[in-house]
């Protein structure tokens, strides 16, 4: 079982400078490869402090600097905002730099509020990502690309710098479209999912969902898919402590959905402002549907979780809304302590009675 630290770099309020998000990011990253973590997983998101991360393969390229071992993932590029000589161009760099520690996270993106700004139409963002999964396997591993599109146009090219991992670094498809999942599943390519703040009904109908998209692309989920899975979730025995984290967890839910319903607010055209939502889970609910509590009743919700839906990874969120960063740094190393270790002990047993 693979672990990772989910990054948004996501500002609360101007009480949280720019330089101080992205130090904290920076920060959780040398600490989570302190305490064995697998990856740390950047976000991309533009004008607004949903997030402030524009490009998860700089941030990848900084990192790749301040880190050794832990492998650096984009979560994710959004396709349809890149042109794709510079994108396969700057991959393979990354990918360079990095030592082959880059894990390629790719979606169509959500956020009109981004597409407009780039002069891109949400409405095509479907199709320019089907054109990107022709384009990127070919690019990454044959020394000449050309490719002739209705959205996507590239004549004959070959990008300077050839990715260390070969054939190419492990691609990850995130899409609510089942025919998009199917393809990464038929083209061996990882899937990244969630259950956004939702418990074990809606973990148990992804993955039923997941087995119907392996299935129908005649693959067996659990023996031919890699998936990982997003998850908030903070164990403590503090309860204010828990309801920070949770509190954060709902900031950035509504921040999300009014971002992509159309609904966001803000009073000077960069900070949106945070509504309350009839459909915002309680406190209460969140506690029963995350992983939070003491360090038992984590790994016990966790492995709970994990029989569920089975994932080859978890991504845990770390950098959402204003957590307070010592708390969350400690958080980091607590899980490679404690619960890391015992998840895995747990998971390699029930693996072994499963054979």
């Amino acid at each position: 079982m693979e672990f990772g630290v989910f990054i948004l770099a996501q500002q609360r309020g101007y009480h949280q400078t720019s330089q101080q998000v992205i130090s904290n990011s920076i920060e959780q990253t040398v600490v989570a490869e302190q305490a064995g973590f697998n990856t740390a997983w950047y976000a991309e998101h533009h004008f607004n402090n949903y997030s402030l991360s524009p490009s998860p393969l700089m941030m990848i390229a900084h990192m790749a600097a301040r880190t050794s071992r832990i492998r650096l993932g984009s979560a994710v590029c959004i396709l349809p905002l890149y042109h794709p000589a510079r994108f396969l161009a700057e991959v393979g760099f990354v990918d360079t730099v990095s030592g082959g520690r880059l894990e390629l996270g790719i979606g169509s993106g959500y956020q009109e509020f981004e597409f407009e700004r780039f002069g891109v139409k949400i409405e095509e963002s479907g199709a320019i990502y089907n054109e990107f999964l022709d384009i990127i396997p070919k690019g990454l591993t044959q020394k000449i690309v050309e490719y002739d599109g209705q959205h996507l146009k590239l004549p004959p090219s070959s990008i300077a710098v050839r990715c260390l991992q070969d054939p190419m670094p492990p691609l990850w498809i995130t899409s609510g479209n089942p025919v998009t999942l199917g393809r990464g599943v038929r083209e061996n390519h990882n899937l990244f999912v969630t259950a956004l703040l939702k418990g074990n009904d809606a973990i148990g109908e992804l993955r039923q969902r997941l087995d119907k998209v392996a299935a129908d692309n005649g693959k067996d989920l659990d023996r031919d898919v890699k998936f990982g899975f997003l998850r908030c979730a903070y164990a403590s025995d503090n309860q204010a402590e828990i309801n920070a984290y949770l509190d954060c967890a709902r900031f950035q839910r509504r921040i999300s959905e009014s971002l992509k319903f159309r609904r966001a607010q803000s009073d000077d055209g960069y900070m949106v402002k945070e509504v309350p939502s009839p459909t915002d889970p309680s406190f209460e609910q969140l506690r029963q549907n995350l992983p939070v509590g003491s360090v038992n009743q984590v790994i016990d919700k966790m492995l709970e979780e994990i029989s569920i839906l089975r994932p080859k990874h978890i991504a845990l969120q770390t950098q959402l809304g204003d957590c307070d960063q010592k708390t969350m740094l400690r958080q980091i190393e607590l899980w490679g302590e404690k619960i890391i270790p015992a998840i895995r002990k747990e998971v390699a047993s029930m693996n072994a009675v499963a054979a």
